[in-house]
């Protein structure tokens, strides 16, 4: 399948991606301008796709995922997890460490 290419390429290329709605400076929900302070508080450079303007990266990244929502943060090809997940971890210090790793 095309999509699911795409997306291995895209994490490949990229070591800190984060799949959201929107972009860094105008993100389209909440949950993504969370994980976008969340990561931007960290000093770490990153990639972002904004899956409003990728609907098939949208249907089928859930499902190579196995994860329902967005956002949807990637280090070194590993899903790390959504929102809820990034703001844990930011706050016990975790996030950090796995972004510099």
């Amino acid at each position: 399948m095309e999509t699911i290419k795409i997306i291995k390429e895209q994490l490949k290329d990229n070591k800190i991606i984060l799949y959201m709605k929107g972009s860094p400076l105008h993100p389209s929900c909440g949950f993504s301008a969370q994980a976008i302070q969340a990561l931007n508080s960290c000093g770490i450079c990153y990639a972002y796709i904004d899956i409003l303007k990728f609907p098939k990266i949208r249907k089928y990244l859930p499902k190579y995922s196995n994860w329902p929502t967005f956002p949807q943060l990637w280090v070194n090809k590993e899903l790390i997890g959504g929102c809820d997940i990034i703001l844990e971890m930011l706050h016990n210090g975790e996030l950090l460490k796995i972004l510099k790793k």
